[in-house]
């Protein structure tokens, strides 16, 4: 709510009577004329003791000395007629308050320098009296609760006012800092704009970069923790987590190891890891990588980095052709019935994964290894490849890592190279 519609509480009082009210009112007048010499002592005890004030009087001492010149005014101009100048001085206050918020002042600073205020206003008003009119001086030990409740009363205001703005500032500085991350991630920060979005985000422009992206988890992707002393900035969307981290000397296998880690203690997390690029530019183009790694990894979750899954990501990224290399391909073997189909798909993938060892993929099979060897004839006759010409290879791995793509229950998964 503006500080111009807020109700002002109750002005407390003391019990003094008029008689109290008259000799305050008397006292503050005289100190209309007196706000020039006033405002040069609070300016000058604010620059002894306030390093945030003594700064700022360095840069713009005409600026600093005003605010405090509006501000003792207003103070004096609310004892005189608190009805009719309360509004302007609590006024007076909150921009106060905003104003040095936005430039960075200490809430601790702002609030003594209105406390010092008030003490200044309070000995002035002591002197006009004990000077002029000694005869009412015992008057003054009932005005000091009002007086002091006032200067109370703005330091709360100003405070507030200051946490008001400070909350705005923030949620633009982070609302600026989300677009410009989005927009890198998306490639479309012009050149002209990375070295602000450099300082805004705090990353080195020509750094190296690699992106992640996380989706999994009833409730969203959790935020995966990176190694120690490793910079990222994240972007949160529809439940996925999004970030550009700043490698440094750091490579994307060791960042995918410790997501890894991560991942294997949370059930359903996938995460795609880019290659890593060089400078800020080459971001956008590292979160479609991301993306292409993320398609490739299994449903069950885990970390893939597309540096170590290019035939897979070769196919991911065009899943048409994946398609029909895997129909043409493997179409045969596809046409089998379930349990023949899963079998042979099965062998085939576990002696690609074991580097055409017979041996080694009977082991992970549980069978012969001339069981093995018997059921990739099969497969040979039925797709009319050969396992021993390299080209064929090729293509059979391939067309293996496209299955997932096509929609077809095979084989729980792709092997890890043709």
């Amino acid at each position: 709510m503006p500080a111009h519609l807020v109700r002002p509480r109750p002005h407390p009082r003391t019990g003094a009577g008029s008689d109290a009210v008259a000799v305050l009112r008397r006292a503050a007048r005289p100190l209309l004329g007196q706000l020039p010499a006033l405002t040069d002592r609070l300016t000058a005890e604010l620059y002894e003791q306030e390093p945030a004030y003594r700064a700022a009087l360095e840069v713009d001492p005409g600026d600093v000395r005003a605010e405090i010149h509006r501000s003792l005014g207003h103070s004096v101009a609310s004892l005189l007629d608190p009805p009719r100048n309360r509004y302007a001085a609590r006024a007076c206050t909150a921009r106060i308050g905003a104003a040095r918020a936005a430039r960075g002042f200490p809430l601790d600073a702002v609030s003594h320098a209105f406390r010092l205020g008030g003490a200044l206003v309070w000995q002035a008003l002591v002197d006009e009296v004990t000077l002029r009119h000694p005869e009412d001086a015992h008057l003054l030990v009932h005005l000091a609760v009002d007086v002091w409740n006032f200067v109370d009363e703005h330091c709360t205001h100003v405070a507030e006012s200051y946490r008001r703005a400070e909350r705005e500032l923030t949620w633009r500085r982070e609302n600026r800092r989300r677009l410009m991350a989005a927009a890198l991630l998306d490639g479309a920060t012009r050149i002209a704009d990375l070295p602000d979005a450099a300082a805004a985000l705090d990353l080195p422009e020509r750094g190296r970069y690699a992106v992640l992206i996380a989706v999994g988890g009833s409730r969203g992707a959790p935020r995966p923790t990176l190694p120690h002393g490793v910079r990222a900035v994240w972007h949160t969307a529809d439940g996925t987590e999004r970030a550009i981290v700043d490698l440094g000397g750091l490579g994307a296998a060791q960042l995918a190891v410790a997501l890894r880690e991560f991942c294997h203690r949370k059930p359903g997390l996938r995460v795609g890891i880019s290659p890593a690029v060089e400078g800020l530019a080459a971001v956008g183009g590292a979160r479609r990588l991301a993306e292409t790694a993320l398609r490739i990894c299994p449903e069950g979750g885990g970390t893939v980095l597309l540096d170590e899954q290019l035939p897979a990501a070769l196919v991911a990224a065009a899943p048409e052709l994946g398609r029909i290399l895997a129909d043409r391909v493997l179409g045969p073997l596809l046409a089998l019935p379930p349990t023949d189909r899963t079998l042979l798909l099965d062998t085939l993938t576990a002696w690609l994964d074991c580097d055409g060892s017979a041996q080694r993929a009977a082991t992970r099979l549980y069978c012969h290894r001339n069981t093995v060897l018997n059921r990739l004839r099969r497969c040979e006759q039925l797709t009319g490849r050969s396992l021993a010409r390299p080209a064929d290879l090729v293509e059979l791995g391939l067309a293996l890592h496209a299955l997932p793509h096509t929609g077809t229950p095979a084989t729980g998964r792709a092997p890890s190279s043709p």
